[in-house]
């Protein structure tokens, strides 16, 4: 935990620097951009959509028999924003890992890793791959729960849990790619496994408070920044 705490502060210690500030609002503001435009051209089409599922699951009948036509109405139109919610969360992340993580990376070594070696175990092909498939697997694991956010808590406690698979794994190879070896981040994602998912747990549930959410992109790569690579030099200080 003391790990944890100590990645979060300095996190935020960089991301109060003026360089940290102007970076930060981007991400968040491109993945608003795309996905609304995406919206304002198809959102007639994925509500069509949605209303057929509706009805071939017998669901808009239902509620049509109940009285209730204004909630079928307002159901495919709270599905849809459910869907695009974490789209724009998971896009913002990606814009972070693409083309901010490498800035952030080179300004937090300068000022605080400037003698760890780089031994340059990924590649940008590398995290190109990794951050489609997790991805693909955050967006697909968020639509196949969503049942289960009727049940207590639910709401709450999986999108926080699905925001720290899609942390860790988006941010820890990025932040260690350039300086571990393969065996030497295979070995962090062994020895820190529950560091590194209580991390992405804790700034996962950053992400979902209001007009806070629009730091949190740039706050989580420099978090994980931090704390990837004083894990590295706490490795390699034990072999010595």
């Amino acid at each position: 935990m003391q790990d944890i705490l100590e990645a979060l502060g300095r996190g935020f210690k960089s991301l109060l620097t003026p360089k940290m500030l102007v970076l930060t609002l981007w991400p968040m503001l491109l993945a608003l951009l795309f996905w609304g435009g995406l919206a304002w051209f198809f959102w007639d089409q994925w509500a069509a959509d949605l209303t057929a599922v509706a009805i071939q699951n017998g669901i808009e009948d239902r509620l049509l028999q109940w009285g209730f036509v204004w909630l079928a109405h307002w159901l495919v139109v709270a599905l849809l924003i459910s869907l695009l919610l974490p789209a724009v969360y998971a896009s913002s992340l990606v814009f972070t890992a693409v083309f901010a993580m490498p800035v952030m990376l080179k300004f937090v070594v300068a000022r605080d890793y400037a003698d760890l070696e780089m031994k340059h175990g990924g590649t940008l092909l590398g995290s190109v791959w990794n951050s489609l498939i997790v991805i693909v697997v955050y967006l697909l694991l968020w639509i196949i729960t969503l049942p289960f956010w009727l049940v207590p808590f639910g709401a709450i406690v999986i999108p926080v849990l699905l925001s720290a698979y899609l942390n860790k794994r988006l941010f820890s190879y990025d932040a260690l790619m350039d300086h571990a070896s393969r065996e030497e981040f295979r070995q962090i994602q062994e020895r820190s496994r529950g560091g590194l998912f209580g991390l992405g747990a804790i700034l996962g549930f950053a992400h979902y408070i209001p007009i806070l959410n629009f730091f949190t992109p740039i706050y989580i790569g420099l978090a994980y920044i931090h704390f990837c690579l004083g894990q590295l030099q706490r490795l390699r200080a034990e072999k010595r």
